[in-house]
């Protein structure tokens, strides 16, 4: 069985293209071709809307089994995507953010800044990730 994944980046400065997306792209590489097939990936601006039309729009039209977003979960002002996420669940899962703050921060102590959350829309599970790939880096591995 193949999940079917869309990858979320939230970020003004790569929608601008004064960055290259390396978290979207990390999360990528990381995914197991034989289990994971990753049918989007998107990036939006650090804008409550737009994210969770675009989280809607996979979950109710798109059919994806799990989106992993990556960016904007930490303390700026402009970090809203736990928000947006919650808005469009239906069901919160927070093991998954506990545990990747905890993973996290073994490797680096600002893990804990990020306020990510998960939660289910549908039959789809949205988990948010760090902006920054080295806390989540090597977990299917």
């Amino acid at each position: 069985m193949t999940i079917k994944v869309a990858i979320l980046t939230v970020s003004d400065s790569c929608t601008q293209g004064n960055r290259e997306d390396v978290s979207g792209q990390t999360i990528r590489d990381m995914l197991p071709e034989e289990t994971f097939e990753v049918c989007e990936k998107k990036i939006v601006p650090d804008d409550y809307q737009v994210i969770a039309e675009v989280l809607k729009s996979f979950s109710d039209e798109q059919d994806i089994d799990v989106v992993l977003t990556t960016g904007g979960t930490g303390l700026g002002p402009r970090d809203i995507t736990p928000e947006a996420t919650a808005s469009v669940c239906e069901r919160m899962a927070p093991g998954f953010s506990e545990i990747l703050r905890v993973e996290g921060f073994r490797k680096t102590p600002k893990a804990i800044l990020s306020r990510g959350i998960a939660g289910v829309r549908k039959n789809t599970l949205i988990i948010n990730l760090p902006g920054s790939p080295k806390p989540f880096e090597n977990v299917w591995k």
